[in-house]
C-alpha cells in the first residue's frame, strides 16, 4: 500500500476529511476550549492538541515526508497547554500526527512548512491499546526470574551461574547487548514460525534465526543451560493470553518538553550500523555542518553517509589490504557467515558479509575519520609475536588480532590501512600533542597509534605500541619485572587479569591517563586505569551491587561513568580513594569501593528486585563542551529498553526519546557545535539506531537503520 492510500484509508477510518496541503488544516473537531495562538514561521508547523478533556500536554507531534532524497522525521512535544511547534522544516509535503502515552495515534493529517494545524489526540479505547505505545522496558520487566534458592546448583540452571550473573546476562552484556527486548516483535512470537507445543519450544526455534543464531543458541543452551527458554516462553504466553504492564510510563516534564528529534534513514533494510560519528569530542566544532558517517559493524563494507544539509545519503565501500581475506564472521567473532535457520523476516538470506567489520570511528582535529576496522586476516605479522625485536613484542609478544585501525580522508577518499598488533574496538584521542588514539578491545594489553609518527612514516611498527596491565604490587612506583596474575613474588610486580579486557577506552583530559571499562564480558567488571609515563596500571572492581557495566566515559575533571548492569549510571571519583593504589593487593582491584555511587535509571524493574530499573544502557558519553544544549559536563547514556537516551544532570535523570519509530536503540552518541552564536539550533546530540535488527521496530521489514539529531530548545515554542 503506498503512503497516500495508508494516509487516506486511515483518516476514513476516524470519518474525518484529510484536508488540502495548501489549506489551513480545519478537519479536526474544535478545541473544547479556546486556544492561545501559536507562533510560527515560514518553515514551521505549528499549532494546539487537543483531547476529550481539554489542551494534551507531553504528547508528541510527529511530521514525516518521503517527498525528500531519503525519509525525514521531526518530532517535538506539546507544552502545558498542549501547544507545539515543528521548527524548520525543509520544504516538502509532511503528514503530521499525535502519539503520546494513554493515547492512540491520531490520524495522520497532510501539512507544509507555514501553515497552523490544530489537532485532535485520540484517547485510547482500552488499556491494551495504551500498552501497545508502551516502551519496551514495560513489557520487558513482566519476565519472571529463577527465584534465587534455584541457583547454586541445585537446578538445572548451572552451578556457576548467579542470581546477579542471570541479571547481568539479561540486561546489557547479552540479550539487550544487540537490539530491544520487550517491544512488539519480541514481545510476540512470529506467525512464520509456525505452531508450537509451548512457548519454551517457540523460543527453542526463534533464537536459532539469522548469523547471531549459533551465538544466542550458544548462550541460552550452553551457558545458562537451556533454563531461559523456559522464562522466555512463559512471558510470551503470558503476553499472549492478554496480560499487559502492571506500570505505566510518565508523559515528559520540564526539559523533556523542550527536545527537537529529527531522523534520516539511511544504509539499506537488510543492514543495520553499530555507531557514528559527527565531531571530535575534544573540540566539538571540527566538522561542523559536514558529513555524517555510520559505522555498519558486521553488516557490510559499504558505510553510508548523510549531509544533513541537503538530506542525501552517499556511501564508501571501506577496503581492506588483502582482498582475498576471508570475511569478517564465524570463530571469533559474534556473527556467522550463514543463518543457523531462517529468519522469520528473510528467510535464509545472508545478510552480514563484511570484510572490514568498520565498528566505531572518531574524528579527529583535521576532520579525517579514525576506523576502527579489519584491514587482514586474523593471524600476526611476525614482528607482532613472539621471537620478535620489536620492543613491545619482546615484552608482550601477541599473535592474533581481529580488528585493526585505518584512516579516512573524506576530502581526497585516501584510504589508509593501519596494521595494529593488538585488536581494536573502540577508540578515543588523547589530548597530547601527538593525538595518540587509544583503542579498546585490546584484550590484555593497552593499545595505541601515535598518529603523527603514522603520518611522518606511515610505518605501522614505528607508530603502535602496546603494554600490559601491570599493578605496581611492590609499591615503588615503577615499573619492574613482573609475575603472572595471582603469582607473586618478592620485589616484582604482578600483571593484572583483566578478564575480557578493556570495553571503552577514556583518555583523561588532564593528567594524561587512560581508562578503561574492562571486564564486561568475564573477569571483575570495573574501571582500568592505565599510566603511559609509568606504564603501571590500577584495577578498580565495581562494587557488587552495579553487577557488571557496559561502555563508559570521563568528564572534563576525571570523573568516570558507566552503564552499569543493575540498571543503573556508575560514578567512580578516583580522588575518594582512601587506600593506597599500590601494594600486595593492587592488582586485586578492591582497594577502593569508598569511590563508586550508583544513580538508578528511570523505569521499572523486574518484580524480583525491588526498586531497581531493568533499563540495559549499553554506552554512556560525557559532553564536554555543551554541544547537547544541556549544559558542560552531562553524562548521557542510552536509554535502550526506552527508546533514546537518558541525561544526568544536577541529580535528576532527564529522558530524551525518539517516539517514532517504536524500537529505537542505540550504542554510541556524539554531540556537535555547527554554529556556536545561534543558540540551540547550531547544537545537538547525534546517534545512529545501532540494533542489529532493524525490522523489529515498528516499521517492519522494510525498516532502515537511522541517523538521529536531538536538539534541546529553551522552551517547547522555540523556533
Amino acid at each position: 500500500m503506498s503512503l497516500k492510500q495508508v494516509l487516506f484509508s486511515t483518516v476514513a477510518a476516524f470519518g474525518i476529511a484529510v484536508i488540502a496541503a495548501n489549506a489551513p488544516a480545519t478537519a479536526q473537531p474544535k478545541p473544547t476550549a479556546p486556544a492561545a495562538p501559536v507562533a510560527i514561521d515560514a518553515d514551521d508547523i505549528g499549532g494546539v492538541v487537543t483531547g476529550a478533556k481539554g489542551p494534551e500536554a507531553g504528547v508528541w507531534v510527529i511530521a514525516e515526508t518521503t517527498d525528500l532524497p531519503t525519509r525525514f522525521t521531526r518530532s517535538v512535544v506539546t507544552d502545558d497547554k498542549g501547544r507545539y511547534v515543528i521548527p524548520d522544516l525543509p520544504t516538502a509535503n509532511y503528514e503530521v500526527w499525535v502519539r503520546g502515552y494513554g493515547l492512540v495515534d491520531s490520524p495522520r493529517m497532510r501539512a507544509k512548512p507555514g501553515q497552523t494545524l490544530n489537532l485532535t489526540a485520540v484517547q485510547a479505547p482500552s488499556e491494551a491499546a495504551a500498552a501497545h505505545y508502551y516502551p519496551a522496558i514495560y513489557w520487558y520487566v513482566m519476565m519472571k526470574l529463577p527465584p534465587q534458592k534455584d541457583f547454586g546448583g541445585s537446578s538445572d540452571i548451572p552451578k556457576n551461574m548467579t542470581f546477579d550473573g542471570w541479571r547481568k546476562q539479561l540486561n546489557n552484556v547479552d540479550c539487550v547487548g544487540c537490539h530491544q527486548l520487550g517491544q512488539e516483535a519480541t514481545r510476540t512470537i512470529p506467525a512464520q514460525f509456525g505452531k508450537f507445543a509451548s512457548g519454551e519450544e517457540a523460543w527453542q526455534r526463534r533464537i536459532q534465526s539469522g548469523q547471531a543464531g549459533e551465538m544466542m543458541t550458544n548462550r541460552f543452551a550452553g551457558q545458562w543451560g537451556g533454563v531461559p527458554y523456559k522464562y522466555f516462553g512463559d512471558w510470551t504466553d503470558r503476553v499472549a493470553k492478554g496480560e499487559l504492564p502492571k506500570n505505566k510510563p510518565p508523559r515528559p516534564t520540564g526539559v523533556e518538553r523542550n527536545l527537537v528529534v529529527t531522523t534520516w534513514d539511511w544504509s539499506t533494510p537488510d543492514k543495520y550500523m553499530h555507531d557514528l560519528i559527527s565531531s571530535d569530542r575534544r573540540n566539538p566544532t571540527v566538522n561542523a555542518n559536514g558529513l555524517l558517517f555510520g559505522s555498519p559493524e558486521y553488516s557490510t563494507d559499504n558505510a553510508p553517509v548523510l549531509d544533513p544539509k541537503t538530506n542525501t545519503v552517499s556511501f564508501f565501500k571501506m577496503p581492506v589490504a588483502d582482498p582475498g581475506m576471508p570475511v569478517s564472521l564465524g570463530p571469533g567473532h559474534a556473527g556467522a557467515v550463514k543463518p543457523a535457520a531462517p529468519s522469520a523476516y528473510w528467510g535464509d538470506q545472508v545478510l552480514w558479509d563484511t570484510r572490514a567489520n568498520n565498528h566505531n570511528s572518531m574524528i579527529g582535529a583535521d576532520g579525517r575519520i579514525w576506523l576502527s576496522a579489519t584491514v587482514r586476516g586474523q593471524d600476526n605479522p611476525a614482528w607482532c609475536k613472539k621471537g620478535s625485536d620489536n620492543e613491545y613484542a619482546k615484552v608482550f609478544p601477541i599473535e592474533k588480532s581481529q580488528r585493526q585501525v585505518a584512516v579516512l580522508d573524506p576530502k581526497t577518499k585516501d584510504y589508509q590501512f593501519i596494521d595494529t598488533c593488538f585488536s581494536s574496538h573502540h577508540d578515543q584521542f588523547g589530548y597530547d600533542p601527538d593525538n595518540t588514539l587509544w583503542l579498546s578491545g585490546t584484550g590484555p594489553v593497552a593499545g595505541w597509534v601515535n598518529t603523527r609518527i603514522w603520518d611522518e612514516t606511515h610505518d605501522a611498527q614505528k607508530a603502535i605500541g602496546w603494554r600490559p596491565f601491570v599493578a605496581d604490587t611492590n609499591g615503588n612506583g615503577k615499573l619492574d619485572e613482573f609475575t603472572e596474575p595471582g603469582k607473586p613474588e618478592d620485589g616484582k610486580d604482578m600483571r593484572i587479569n583483566v578478564g575480557s579486557g578493556p570495553y571503552a577506552v577514556m583518555p583523561h583530559p588532564k593528567d594524561g591517563s587512560i581508562w578503561y571499562a574492562s571486564g564486561t564480558f568475564g573477569g571483575a567488571a570495573g574501571f582500568l586505569r592505565y599510566d603511559p609515563k609509568t606504564k603501571l596500571s590500577e584495577l578498580y572492581v565495581l562494587p557488587k551491587e552495579a553487577i557488571g557495566i557496559r561502555g563508559g566515559d570521563i568528564d572534563a575533571n576525571g570523573v568516570l561513568w558507566g552503564s552499569g548492569s543493575a540498571g543503573v549510571l556508575i560514578e567512580f571519583n578516583r580522588n575518594k580513594c582512601k587506600a593506597p593504589k599500590t601494594g600486595p593487593s593492587a592488582a586485586a582491584g578492591i582497594q577502593c569501593p569508598e569511590a563508586f555511587t550508583l544513580h538508578k535509571y528511570p523505569g521499572p524493574g523486574f518484580a524480583e528486585v525491588p526498586n531497581s530499573s531493568a533499563e540495559a544502557s549499553y554506552y554512556t558519553w560525557v559532553d564536554h563542551h555543551n554541544a547537547v544544549g544541556l549544559g558542560d559536563n552531562v553524562p548521557i547514556s542510552t536509554a535502550n529498553l526506552q527508546d533514546g537516551f537518558v541525561a544526568y544532570k544536577d541529580g535528576k535523570m532527564i529522558l530524551m526519546k525518539v517516539p517514532y519509530p517504536m524500537g529505537y536503540y542505540a550504542k554510541g552518541l556524539d554531540a556537535r557545535i555547527d554554529d556556536p552564536k545561534v543558540g540551540w539550533k547550531g547544537r545537538g546530540l547525534w546517534s545512529a539506531s545501532g540494533d542489529r535488527t532493524p525490522w523489529l521496530n515498528e516499521r517492519g521489514k522494510g525498516a532502515y537503520p537511522m541517523a538521529v539529531h536531538i536538539q534541546v530548545r529553551p522552551d517547547p515554542l522555540a523556533h
